[in-house]
């Protein structure tokens, strides 16, 4: 787990969706959030990120409305044809 900075799509509540997020000084954009499901504190968002790869970042609103982590990633080989 590891603690990452995320903007949010704010609509009909705070921090709804995700849209980019950081790992270090690196930027990604969410390009689809593919599933979301909530935990007794949290919401889990699997997504789709600008560079191809999977990520799911979790969002703890019971802890710190602000924490943010990186869950899960998977690398998504291409094929270039």
């Amino acid at each position: 787990m590891q603690r990452i900075q995320v903007e949010c799509y704010s609509g009909y509540k705070a921090d709804e969706r995700p849209l980019r997020f950081f790992l270090g000084e690196t930027s990604y954009s969410v390009e689809e959030v593919l599933d979301q499901w909530y935990g007794p504190a949290s919401s889990y968002f699997r997504v789709k990120a600008s560079d191809g790869n999977l990520y799911v970042l979790r969002h703890a609103w019971g802890e710190d409305p602000h924490l943010w982590t990186l869950e899960a990633f998977r690398n998504v080989p291409r094929t270039d044809l």
